[in-house]
């Protein structure tokens, strides 16, 4: 069946004309959809419970899982604050970005998500840094450059836990790129948009506080060995367009922890490290909800849009040169909520074919439903001309 080609204005903001008092304007960009209406998506069904979860301060890892730190960081009040007069999210979101000790990024990333829960301060606007702040080291170097765990100097457990508390950092600014780079449109997305993604940074800044407990535990520490910069890569790809950024980082980068997690998590067990291994199922078990909050607003956004969500998903990521790679974690991609057919071939492929064979069932069972009128009619007539015996 021949596509329609349907025009639609996606969310585009322009670098260049960047300001604080702008509105959300439009590029006009043709994507292709087979339907105009909006593809209907099952959110996660522990959405709501995850948003109204009270603040999570078990930002250490204990004996039997998390917990609390044995000296919680003092809340801060406005005069005493480590954001000095910053007063909004997206101020005190910009101040996160611009850190560069990543421990100290961690703790001011729950320090900023807490303040504004327990404050109930005002989004804002702001802007961010072309680029986060980072530490001397890990040195950031291309993919292909990683060291493989043989030559990293690590054992495997302190070089996965490495790779992982690289990404959980990367994640944190992410994040709050999303929350302060997108905060002069909020009238437009909602304030749900932004309350969930400062969320997602608090929730990343713990993870990455596990780890690296768990990397000093083992004697190493974040920075040990190199690490790449493909993360912040895929960020500054959408930085202009909140389709692009939703679909771009939540639904493949955040979406291809979900696929690791239980294979990271065999393989520790493997090596006999349970107790690193658990903080891994626990982080990959979370990052569940970061997923749904991107497969939520991406749908959102298309619905504002009046677009398909599934092809939108696919073209946007051909545009922005976004490769899926599997093997996929069906069952937790499932449960985030994101459709098969959206990223899967052989799943959309399955369901296009039961489409057809759906399809060709009609119209055959028109076929003999017309056969067998015709055939009833032909009987009837047939009586009627019969002369009486």
């Amino acid at each position: 069946m021949q596509r329609l080609k349907v025009e639609v204005m996606v969310v585009s903001l322009s670098a260049s004309r960047y300001s604080h008092g702008s509105a959300l304007h439009f590029k006009s960009r043709r994507f292709s959809s087979s339907s105009c209406s909006c593809l209907k998506v099952s959110p996660w069904r522990g959405l709501n419970e995850w948003r109204e979860s009270p603040l999570n301060e078990n930002r250490k890892w204990g004996e039997h899982g998390p917990g609390p730190a044995s000296e919680p960081h003092r809340h801060h009040h406005h005069r005493d604050s480590p954001f000095g007069q910053a007063s909004t999210l997206a101020e005190i979101g910009s101040i996160v970005l611009s850190t560069s000790d990543p421990h100290w990024k961690s703790q001011l990333s729950h320090m900023a998500y807490s303040m504004w829960r327990r404050h109930n301060l005002p989004l804002g606007i702001s802007k961010p840094p072309s680029r986060p702040a980072r530490p001397p080291i890990p040195q950031l170097v291309s993919p292909k450059e990683i060291p493989a765990p043989k030559d990293s100097g690590l054992p495997l457990n302190a070089y996965m836990l490495h790779n992982l508390a690289h990404v959980e950092l990367n994640a944190i600014d992410l994040a709050w790129d999303t929350v302060v780079r997108f905060s002069p449109y909020s009238e437009i997305l909602g304030e749900g948009f932004f309350a969930d993604f400062a969320h997602v940074a608090d929730d990343e800044s713990r993870h990455f506080s596990w780890c690296a407990q768990r990397l000093a535990e083992l004697g190493f520490k974040y920075g040990d060995m190199p690490a790449h910069n493909l993360l912040w890569r895929e960020c500054e790809k959408s930085s202009d367009n909140v389709a692009a950024r939703l679909a771009v980082i939540p639904l493949v980068q955040e979406a291809r922890g979900l696929d690791a997690g239980p294979r990271l998590v065999k393989k520790l067990v493997g090596f006999g490290d349970n107790r690193t291994s658990k903080i891994v199922a626990r982080i990959a078990d979370e990052e569940v909800a970061h997923v749904a909050v991107g497969v939520y607003w991406f749908a959102s956004v298309c619905e504002k849009l009046n677009c398909a969500p599934d092809s939108t998903f696919k073209d946007l990521l051909k545009e922005y040169n976004v490769e899926l790679k599997g093997p996929f974690n069906y069952s937790a991609r499932d449960e985030a909520g994101i459709p098969r057919d959206w990223y899967d071939d052989a799943s959309s492929t399955s369901i296009k074919d039961k489409k057809d064979k759906d399809g060709n069932q009609e119209q055959l069972s028109a076929v003999y439903k017309r056969l067998a009128s015709i055939i009833a009619m032909e009987k009837e007539n047939s009586s009627l001309t019969k002369p009486p015996e």
